[in-house]
């Protein structure tokens, strides 16, 4: 005998099963890491060194203050899919993206690491939108 799904199925059962606390937790995680990122940019301009000439040219500081400012975003709108609130997933599906672009245009300072957040940020994006219809539907 299988047990049918109570028709009473809190808010909290649903948000449990579905994507976004892996969501809120990586992209927290990724902020705090943004947050880390600028200040070293923003402390000390000959910590990154450029790799070759690209056209995406920023003065290290302004990508300092650029990485802070998201990496704080990031660590909020994290913070609020770990408490449920319901604007955090398509604020977090937003900032993941803002993330993808930014170590995009990041990628002459830290070609590794900028690839390796662009990939945690697509699995942000994923885990918030893969059971979106079946929380809003």
């Amino acid at each position: 005998m299988t047990e049918q799904p109570s028709a009473s199925r809190t808010t909290a059962d649903k948000w449990a099963s579905g994507g976004t606390l892996f969501g809120g937790v990586v992209l927290s995680v990724v902020g705090v890491l943004d947050i880390f990122q600028g200040i070293a940019a923003i402390a000390k301009d000959d910590v990154y060194t450029r790799v070759g000439d690209y056209v995406f040219k920023f003065d290290l500081t302004a990508w300092g203050w650029i990485h802070l400012i998201l990496g704080i975003l990031a660590v909020l709108v994290g913070l609020g899919l770990l408490k449920g609130m319901s604007w955090a997933r398509a604020a977090g599906i937003f900032i993941a993206a803002l993330t993808i672009i930014t170590n995009f245009m990041w990628l002459p300072y830290t070609p590794w690491w900028a690839v390796i957040l662009i990939g945690v940020s697509v699995f942000v994006i994923w885990s918030l939108c893969k059971d979106w219809g079946h929380e809003h539907g």
